[in-house]
């Protein structure tokens, strides 16, 4: 058995079919994996994810310290709960996770990956030497994500006036308290939304208000389909300790500036941007029929093997895609091995659907 987050009985009496993810005991679908999936794109729907790890980071050094963890650089956080996503690295510039911090009233707010919880927590706890700051893991919150483009609307009308104005008031990538709930417009699937932290023992309820006013339930299927179309990483498969943000289409995630900065793993960056990065990631489009998946090899005329590490059939599109580490020199058109036959793919930029509209 387990861990199991506040909802688990929820999902249960919902019909979900669960299996362990990471260690926890997680609804992959409630019937229908790809009927979720277009809930999703054209209404919303809503995620439990209350296995995330969040942690409070305060303390007089508070942005100091997240300025030596982070590759990218808090002090880029001016407005009030504006939001960062960022690498956390290692010395060798591997990627330990990627994670959200938002500028709260008292400090920052991180929240990381349930699957490298403990590794993180460690990890972060390492880094405080030197630093006068306070770790806060907060165990006592759940989380639940409403996404898609009536998420928001359908939301503000089950909340209070207070919450309602503030979720019209959120810009992209922001989120702010009210009382114990804390709100953000940010999330995981290429849509529009929120993740809602909230005492645990609130989150039944607040569950149940939101299935009852038609707003489905999705599982872990549609949410892995709905992040693979966004381009979105998938920390294990996209990215790894052994992989650099370099290699990883997260460049842009490094804050190079101010080069005072000294960040973990900025010398190790550098030196292999310095080298040329060998890899990079990219997207794939299956024309023919067929599924494209994790580990399959990918071969590029004149330039070497790559190897796919996150695919699936894209119930938006109508095709198979997939986010593929390939050679540098990886042109517009590649080969992968399906069952032993090679079949012909487009190679297009990690980012094939947002806010419902195709990209490619």
């Amino acid at each position: 058995m387990g861990q199991r987050t506040p909802l688990y009985d929820q999902h249960l009496a919902l019909g979900a079919k669960m299996v362990d993810f990471g260690g926890w005991d997680m609804p992959l679908h409630y019937g229908s994996q790809v009927e979720e999936h277009h809930q999703v794109r054209r209404d919303c729907g809503v995620f439990d994810v209350s296995h995330m790890t969040v942690v409070d980071v305060s303390g007089v050094q508070a942005k100091a310290y997240l300025q030596h963890l982070l590759a990218n650089d808090v002090e880029r956080l001016q407005l009030l709960g504006k939001a960062l996503y960022s690498g956390m690295l290692n010395e060798q510039g591997g990627v330990i996770d990627d994670l959200i911090v938002y500028l709260a009233i008292d400090g920052y707010r991180v929240v990381v990956n349930a699957s490298t919880r403990d590794k993180d927590i460690a990890w972060m706890e390492k880094q405080t030497a030197g630093f006068d700051v306070v770790l806060n893991e907060r165990a006592d919150l759940a989380m639940l994500a409403i996404q898609g483009p009536q998420a928001r609307a359908k939301t503000a009308e089950l909340v209070s006036t207070a919450r309602a104005t503030l979720i019209h008031g959120l810009k992209p990538f922001q989120g702010l308290p009210d009382g114990e709930w804390f709100i953000a417009r940010t999330g995981y699937t290429g849509e529009d939304g929120l993740e809602i932290m909230l005492p645990a023992a609130e989150a039944p309820a607040f569950l149940a208000e939101l299935v009852g006013a038609g707003i489905a339930p999705i599982g872990l299927g549609a949410r892995d389909t709905l992040r693979l179309e966004a381009g979105m990483n998938l920390y294990g498969q996209d990215m790894n300790e052994d992989i650099s943000p370099l290699a990883a289409n997260m460049a842009w995630t490094i804050a190079w500036e101010p080069a005072s900065r000294d960040f973990v793993g900025r010398a190790a960056l550098q030196a292999q941007q310095d080298a040329g990065v060998a890899d990079k990631l990219v997207g794939l489009v299956l024309e023919e029929r067929g599924v494209l998946r994790a580990h399959q090899v990918v071969r590029v005329e004149g330039a070497g093997e790559g190897e796919i590490t996150s695919g699936s059939f894209s119930p938006t599109l109508g095709k198979s895609i997939a986010l593929a580490r390939v050679p540098a020199a990886t042109g517009e058109r590649a080969e992968v091995e399906i069952r032993g036959k090679w079949y012909p793919v487009r190679v297009v930029q990690a980012n094939f659907v947002r806010h419902g509209k195709a990209l490619i």
